[in-house]
């Protein structure tokens, strides 16, 4: 049984605009973010470990388009665009990775654990694949009670190793959940490449389990949002969908690798397909002007500057406070 094509025709999206200024703001505001990651993460000022997602920034910009408050997402170790795209506050966002109390899971969470129900962000999650369960449960809550809203489940081509994307594309399909799988495919799968790992594609895979399968240019915010738009369309009506977003990694699989693994060649070939300049290209020609695209820069770095300053002056967590939220006190003596 093979998987049916979305209805997602030239066509049908042609009479349908996309806020291109909003998708490269919404871009802007990640790259910008983690760059500023970086040099923080250099300096000693985030703890652990982070996943950049410097150049797959149209992926969550131009899915996170067509969502609304109440729909749902699930997210992985590379993250921060997930989340700032969801609409996570900055400030909040910032105190979390610096391990603030007044970050948005107390400074408990960090990097690859942050998240905020108020914008239905379930969290990115440090273990490959496991979001797809949360997601799973979240479509299965919409479906019986919130008919017309969806979850959304991101993961990389290195999940598709894991048993659990399979299990969940399995019940997705049974019970016909509202359930977008968005596949952020930039190749690789932590040092090797994914054709070096996985047998089959992703598209073959969802065919065998009869669920709709769309690919697209995942470096064009543009393409992905209009995509996007159909699709969460029909996975409102009618059961669970996937769109592979082909992308492009270009930090290593964590900040601080070398990628010495990688051919140099690949990495210089990046360039061409940035997302922020394909999208900057465009806007220069139809709608901004130079400096119009100056101090929408400006605007944003200005933006993470003053989160940055209020994590800073932000209070540790209180150590003695660590178990809350852990444990369930009802029905429990307290220690």
């Amino acid at each position: 049984m093979s998987a049916k094509p979305m209805n997602t025709s030239r066509r049908a999206q042609a009479g349908k605009a996309v806020d291109l200024p909003a998708l490269y703001k919404s871009m802007l505001l990640i790259r910008r973010t983690e760059e500023r990651l970086a040099t923080l993460f250099a300096d000693g000022e985030v703890p652990g470990f982070i996943h950049l997602s410097i150049g797959q920034e149209a992926v969550s910009a131009g899915v996170m388009s067509n969502l609304t408050k109440a729909d749902t997402i699930a997210s992985t170790h590379r993250g921060h665009g997930h989340a700032l795209a969801k609409g996570l506050s900055l400030e909040g966002f910032f105190s979390e990775l610096l391990a603030r109390r007044e970050g948005l899971c107390q400074g408990r969470g960090g990097s690859m654990h942050v998240a905020d129900m108020s914008v239905g962000m379930l969290g990115a999650n440090g273990i490959v694949g496991a979001g797809l369960s949360i997601a799973l449960g979240s479509a299965l809550a919409h479906k019986r009670l919130r008919p017309g809203t969806i979850a959304v489940a991101f993961f990389g081509d290195g999940a598709l190793a894991e048993g659990l994307l399979h299990e969940t594309l399995n019940m997705a399909a049974l019970w016909k959940l509202p359930l977008l799988f968005v596949c952020e495919n930039n190749g690789w799968s932590e040092f090797l490449p994914s054709e070096k790992q996985i047998a089959f594609t992703l598209e073959r895979l969802s065919a065998a389990y009869a669920i709709p399968y769309e690919r697209v240019d995942g470096n064009d915010a543009e393409a992905v949002a209009l995509r996007s738009r159909e699709i969460i369309e029909a996975v409102r009506r009618s059961g669970p969908a996937v769109l592979e977003c082909a992308t492009v990694r270009v930090r290593g699989h964590f900040e601080g690798d070398a990628q010495k693994y990688r051919d140099r060649a690949d990495l210089e070939d990046v360039a061409k397909v940035d997302p922020i300049m394909r999208c900057e290209a465009v806007l220069k020609k139809t709608r901004m002007s130079d400096e119009a695209l100056q101090a929408l820069d400006a605007d944003v770095r200005s933006a993470i500057e003053n989160a940055i300053s209020v994590a800073r002056a932000g209070q540790d967590p209180d150590f003695e406070r660590a178990r809350e939220d852990v444990y369930t006190p009802q029905g429990f003596a307290s220690p």
